[in-house]
């Protein structure tokens, strides 16, 4: 089975004026158009989190388009989780067309593709950058581990459950309760984690399970030192395959310049993400 683990699309509507100047819509174009010449056949499409930058209803509707431009043509379903540049209520109102009920309870679910089970989960805490399971979210996952899936179950995340090699990545780009998320997998058949958050790939284990994290599809990011971050001009997804009971995975960056679009200090990072949730 092969599945494209899409993540940080950070899309936004053509009338939104651009992150660091980015035309993500083209760029998530130029990825599917990739695939397309790698004669790609999935059994479906996952994107991770932060779907859209600024997360208005416009720009979720805008999403919704162009996934059923990009990828309704595969024929195969489009699984999408949210992250911690996502808004929960326009989500609900500009991708799901959700307009009664709670708009801001958290986004989780879980989908046979043929017999495997993904489960995506919800670590996305409003106003936060760093991820979180509430208790609520964990007992549901371990029911549904519970339940029978004959070719294993697939969990995907937008947080990373397991550290990175960049100490300044530890503050705030990780799931704060892993130990939680590995209390909750333990003893039943998980044959892998999929999550997004840190734009660069980055492979580990919780509880003895392969967890991936994927670059971003809107651009990439380099820690260089514990003083700040650069931004980098690229594309990239993963290529997942499960085959007899594990799960393999092949990074794809786009051909490109990879270039430094900004750099950040830790202060100035922290100063932003303040702005961004006080304006939310």
């Amino acid at each position: 089975m092969q599945i494209i683990h899409f993540t940080d699309t950070h899309i936004q509507a053509p009338e939104s004026k651009p992150f660091m100047g980015l035309d993500t819509t083209r760029k998530f174009r130029e990825a599917v158009a990739l695939l397309r010449q790698m004669k790609a056949e999935p059994a479906c499409f996952i994107i991770s989190g932060d779907l859209c930058h600024e997360g208005n209803a416009g720009d979720y509707r805008h999403l919704r388009a162009l996934l059923d431009e990009e990828l309704g043509s595969f024929g195969v379903p489009v699984l999408v989780g949210l992250g911690n540049h996502d808004h929960r209520t326009p989500f609900r109102q500009g991708f799901l067309d959700q307009a009664d009920g709670d708009l801001e309870q958290p986004y989780y679910y879980a989908t046979l593709i043929g017999d495997l089970r993904v489960i995506m989960l919800n670590s996305q805490q409003p106003k936060q950058v760093a991820g979180f399971l509430d208790e609520a979210q964990l007992s549901w996952l371990k029911s549904e581990l519970a339940q029978p899936a004959p070719g294993g179950n697939l969990i995907v995340l937008h947080h990373p459950p397991i550290t990175t090699p960049h100490p300044l990545l530890q503050q705030d780009h990780l799931l704060t309760n892993p130990e939680a998320l590995s209390e909750a997998i333990e003893g039943h058949e998980v044959l892998g984690i999929l999550s997004g958050h840190i734009h660069f790939n980055s492979l580990g284990t919780l509880n003895g399970v392969l967890s991936a994290a994927g670059t971003g599809v809107a651009f990439g990011l380099e820690a260089t030192t514990p003083d700040g971050m650069r931004f980098l001009d690229n594309c990239g997804f993963n290529i997942i395959a499960v085959r007899e009971g594990q799960m393999m995975v092949q990074p794809v960056v786009l051909p490109g310049p990879q270039t430094e679009i900004m750099y950040l200090s830790v202060q100035k990072l922290e100063e932003l993400a303040a702005a961004h949730f006080e304006t939310a």
